[in-house]
């Protein structure tokens, strides 16, 4: 039996590889993307997932929707610095390809009250679109079977502040909000799991790279600028807490550990706006998340390069590939 999905996102480097598990993984049966403001300019997150469509030779296949273009109450904050274009220069001929007209809200809260209790959604970027979902139609809380969240530490440093994590600091309101509702939440958090299990080294980017797939290859252009920063701030490879994070919904038995915690996220604080408060049960909270500790590290690694392996037949020829 597959495992339907809805991946929101907003696509620069590991969000380019998220997309390849939903569309390459056999067990995963992608029904949208929805975009979301985030990473890098609004078009060009658009442009990556379509440019990932095609890599895996699925372009058309899947329908791709547009959401909101801003935090719920904040000015954007990219990601540019960290990742570039997020597809390393890699571009196509885009001519006559074209996107769902419908929002990506709508989309989100048509398909889940269609399928209710069946699809899961998997948040890689900013909550906005989700909060956005919620405040158009409180069913669809209940509608969701399960949603698995890329953000925040668990009480651990930050990525764009000492304190917090990018994309629970884009838009705090918005995950502030999410996490209040009542889903079934699963979070993969930035510190300490991803730091700790989710960076490739170079001797993983070696063997990925030795692949010579157009997959691979792929895999690693995108992942080539922020690769290059993480290295100037101490982490040795290329982090994937967004590809962990959609793999973690398709192949649970990647998850070693996981804890309930009272997940909460800070909107007010100066220092500590997008902070995400985890608390481990002894403050009087009860539980509103599952929040991942311990994976996989090796078998996530070799998932990865299973998919990575594939010989896809792109449609339209990828200029820099």
């Amino acid at each position: 039996m597959t495992t339907p999905l809805i991946i929101d996102t907003d696509t620069a480097q590991d969000d380019c590889v998220a997309l390849l598990v939903g569309l390459l993984d056999p067990e995963a049966d992608l029904r949208a993307i929805t975009m979301v403001a985030g990473n890098v300019g609004f078009e060009q997150q658009v442009r990556n997932a379509l440019l990932t469509l095609n890599v895996a030779g699925r372009l058309g296949e899947v329908p791709v929707h547009l959401g909101c273009r801003r935090p719920l109450v904040r000015e954007w904050v990219s990601a540019e610095n960290v990742h570039g274009d997020g597809s390393g220069g890699l571009d196509m001929d885009r001519e006559g390809l074209a996107v769902e007209s419908e929002h990506a809200v709508d989309a989100l809260v048509r398909m889940a009250a269609e399928n209710p209790g069946e699809l899961s959604i998997v948040a890689i970027g900013p909550l906005t679109n989700i909060a956005m979902a919620l405040a158009k139609d409180p069913a669809f809380v209940d509608n969701v079977k399960a949603l698995y969240v890329m953000g925040g530490s668990n009480n651990g440093r930050g990525n764009i502040t000492a304190a917090a994590e990018f994309n629970f600091y884009v838009d705090p309101e918005a995950a502030k909000s999410v996490f209040a509702a009542g889903f079934d939440v699963t979070v993969v958090p930035w510190d300490p799991l991803t730091l700790r299990q989710a960076v490739f080294g170079q001797e993983r980017l070696d063997r990925i790279a030795a692949l010579g797939t157009p997959l691979s290859s792929f895999f690693t252009r995108v992942c080539s600028a922020t690769l290059e920063f993480d290295r100037k701030v101490g982490i040795d490879g290329t982090t994937h807490p967004d590809s962990l994070t959609a793999a973690a919904l398709i192949r649970p038995e990647l998850v070693r550990r996981a804890t309930p915690y009272h997940v909460d996220v800070e909107t007010a604080g100066e220092l500590t706006r997008g902070y995400s408060a985890m608390s481990w049960g002894v403050h009087g909270l009860e539980a509103n998340a599952r929040v991942v500790e311990e994976i996989d590290s090796e078998g996530f690694f070799e998932y990865l390069v299973s998919l990575l392996s594939l010989r896809t037949v792109p449609a339209r020829e990828i200029g820099g590939l």
